[in-house]
């Protein structure tokens, strides 16, 4: 059987031909009748007005499957250390330029090598001075993030793409071919008609334009969100991996008790550590100047005497832990420190505190203006904190101590509004608030007035309790964050051991496989 050019079958052709030839006579008397009866101008104007208008559908149509896609896209992960967000932005770059003519699915070769691309991309930013950054990775672990973006991308393209669940690999290839194919048939077609008819073949011109330019702008939109999208997710789960927190094992719960929150749990007294829990407590860090009611502040969380009212703030334990369950919070570890002017105190060792801990409580009295030595040391402190790139600063919230001793001394008849004071003792509370708010470079929504007397507690079951509850979500991440690095550091040694274990066992089993291969042979 002879073929024509391209691999066609002739007899194939014919068929066609034929199947097609009746609907081609009928457009052609049709055009003639409309012709003859004056209607060709009005025909070609429904034309025209149905084609803009359904070109117009189209284009709201491409306008709200963006959108939808945008609600799709991946975002980062608010739980990342400060050293991610570089990583982040040099991936959202990569993805934006992604063009998806340069990158034809049909090719089986792109996602491999736009893979490597965005993975080259986020280890560039943890190894600046590495020539191959990428061989920088163990191969589980390229592994896991290959298993993470595949299992997440499967996800979205089942969800968002149709037909995706039906149509094959081979089916795209099949189309493409055949695509190309009737595209030079029906080149020849339009050169026909444009002999025939000019008119009708102007007019058909239009209407195909504006058709395809709708469908090639929807087809490269879901081309263009699919390259970028993954490239995201191999991005993402390679930040996950270069900033710690994408663990090999799943054994144990992320947020299982930490062997530091444990050892404080054993050094306290044994009615506190039999209520506590399995899970890693929130570590809330008091600090402050000396008498500035730090021992106070903690009894009046508790909602009862738990410490010694008069406790000697200059102890020489450095950190003191106590264990604070109440409602709506989290189980939590709350250390009580003794005042940064004190001999006492360590600010190594109160750096090294702050590094795992997830929320700091920053007593100032507020009948002592001098706050020039507490600015200091917490100007320090944020600096310290800024250099940890593979953590986040955990939330700071500052209570104004002593706001019962302000003028008048004699006065003291809560509640106070504070956003309208209506009294001197009103309006120097709130003038107390944003001055500490000032002079210690604080939000003024961060600042909470408290009275701390005993028996006459002010502003902490209301205000400081609702504030340290907003912190909550931030602390828990920053929670996150330190389980993450705590799992990274068992895990070496765990997986270390079992692949010890694993590799006797098989040095022990050796000579017996040798023999059997032996006898095989034989």
């Amino acid at each position: 059987m002879k073929l024509l050019p391209y691999g066609m079958d002739s007899l194939r052709l014919l068929a066609f031909i034929l199947l097609i030839l009746p609907f081609l006579a009928l457009l052609g008397f049709g055009m003639a009748w409309l012709w003859q009866h004056g209607f060709l101008l009005f025909w070609a104007f429904v034309m025209l007005l149905c084609s803009g208008l359904g070109y117009g559908l189209q284009q709201w149509l491409l306008r709200r499957d963006r959108k939808l896609l945008a609600e799709a896209a991946t975002e980062p992960n608010p739980e990342w250390p400060l050293s991610a967000d570089d990583a982040w932005q040099q991936v959202q770059t990569l993805a934006e330029s992604c063009k998806p003519e340069d990158w034809p699915l049909e090719k089986g070769d792109w996602i491999l090598k736009l893979g490597q691309r965005a993975m080259e991309t986020v280890a560039r930013c943890y190894y600046p001075d590495v020539e191959k950054p990428l061989l920088e990775l163990t191969v589980p672990h390229t592994l896991l993030v290959i298993e993470r973006a595949g299992h997440d991308l499967r996800r979205d393209v089942t969800e968002n793409i149709p037909f995706s669940n039906r149509l094959t690999i081979g089916d795209l290839f099949r189309m493409q071919r055949w695509r190309n194919r009737a595209e030079q048939v029906f080149n020849v077609y339009r050169a026909g008609r444009a002999i025939v008819n000019p008119i009708d073949a102007l007019l058909g011109e239009a209407w195909r334009h504006l058709r395809e330019r709708s469908f090639l702008q929807a087809r490269d939109e879901l081309h263009r969100w699919f390259l970028r999208t993954y490239i995201r997710k191999v991005g993402y789960y390679a930040i996950d991996l270069y900033s710690g927190r994408l663990a090999l094992t799943d054994d144990e719960p992320v947020t299982s008790r930490t062997s530091q929150s444990s050892a404080d749990m054993d050094n306290l007294d044994k009615i506190q550590n039999a209520a506590g829990s399995i899970e890693e407590p929130l570590r809330i860090l008091v600090l402050g100047r000396t008498n500035a009611g730090k021992s106070s502040l903690i009894n009046a969380l508790f909602g009862k005497l738990t410490t010694v009212s008069d406790i000697l703030p200059d102890s020489t334990q450095m950190l003191k832990p106590f264990v604070l369950s109440r409602e709506g919070l989290t189980q939590a570890l709350i250390f009580d420190t003794p005042g940064y002017d004190s001999e006492y105190f360590d600010t190594k060792q109160l750096q090294f505190a702050a590094q795992d801990v997830d929320l700091i409580l920053w007593v100032s009295p507020a009948n002592r203006p001098d706050r020039q030595t507490e600015r200091d040391c917490l100007d320090a402190l944020r600096i310290f904190q800024s250099t940890q790139m593979n953590r986040r600063p955990p939330p700071l919230l500052v209570v104004v101590s002593h706001i019962d001793r302000l003028r008048p001394t004699g006065e003291w008849c809560p509640p106070y509004d504070l956003m309208h004071p209506k009294n001197t003792k009103a309006a120097n509370m709130r003038a107390a608030v944003h001055a500490v708010a000032d002079d210690l470079a604080m939000p003024v929504d961060h600042v909470i007035p408290v009275c701390l007397m005993e028996n006459h507690s002010y502003n902490v079951d209301d205000a400081l309790w609702a504030a340290i509850l907003n912190c909550q979500e931030e602390a828990l991440k920053i929670r996150l964050l330190r389980c993450v690095d705590e799992k990274k550091k068992t895990e070496n040694w765990t997986l270390l051991r079992r692949q010890m274990i694993n590799a006797g066992r098989l040095l022990r089993r050796l000579p017996e496989m040798l023999d059997k291969q032996n006898a095989s042979n034989k």
